[in-house]
């Protein structure tokens, strides 16, 4: 996975030394439910779920450069609808400590220009929970066009509404996206 940088961030690959800071802001309540996950219990389930990451090979840590800690992450998944495999589904979080600093639309505007820079995927997937308005705002400023609103079950089976939105490497580019 090739590190990518930015002018505050560092985006590179998982290290188990990075549980705890993962573990600092996944055990929040406020954070991984708005993803669809909950909540880590002890720092031994962020040190799997980094193992997870360190397997799939496309989730990126998100490294403050002057705090040098981990404070989030960005990674691309193989999208699952659809039958296009230059198709990826965009996927974030960030420590509720560096939200309103612009940091996550930093983080995902790198990675979609390197997607579309430097890799044969040609169309970036992205969604959220409706609630989830700083998730809409990250979206919205990286150029995403709305889909559609679909019903998304929950793992404790609740229907929640999630909003979906593409973006293709010619709208990329079209937007004024940097090479």
């Amino acid at each position: 996975m090739k590190e990518l940088r930015t002018k505050r961030l560092i985006l590179r690959s998982w290290t188990l030394a990075d549980a705890a800071d993962l573990f600092e802001y996944a055990k929040l309540s406020t954070v991984g439910p708005l993803a669809g996950w909950k909540p880590h219990e002890n720092i031994d389930e962020s040190r799997e779920i980094i193992k997870n990451f360190m397997q799939a090979g496309n989730i990126w840590a998100i490294e403050h450069r002057e705090d040098q800690k981990v404070i989030g992450s960005v990674g691309l998944h193989f999208y699952k609808r659809g039958q296009n495999p230059g198709a990826r589904e965009l996927g974030y979080v960030l420590s509720t400590k560096y939200e309103h600093q612009g940091l996550m639309t930093e983080a995902c505007r790198e990675v979609l220009r390197h997607t579309f820079s430097e890799t044969e995927i040609d169309t970036v997937y992205v969604c959220h929970f409706l609630e989830n308005h700083k998730s809409q705002r990250v979206i919205e400023k990286c150029g995403f066009a709305f889909v559609e609103d679909r019903d998304y079950q929950s793992k404790d089976n609740r229907i929640l509404k999630s909003r979906h939105y593409m973006l293709t490497k010619d709208q990329y580019f079209s937007n004024g996206g940097e090479r």
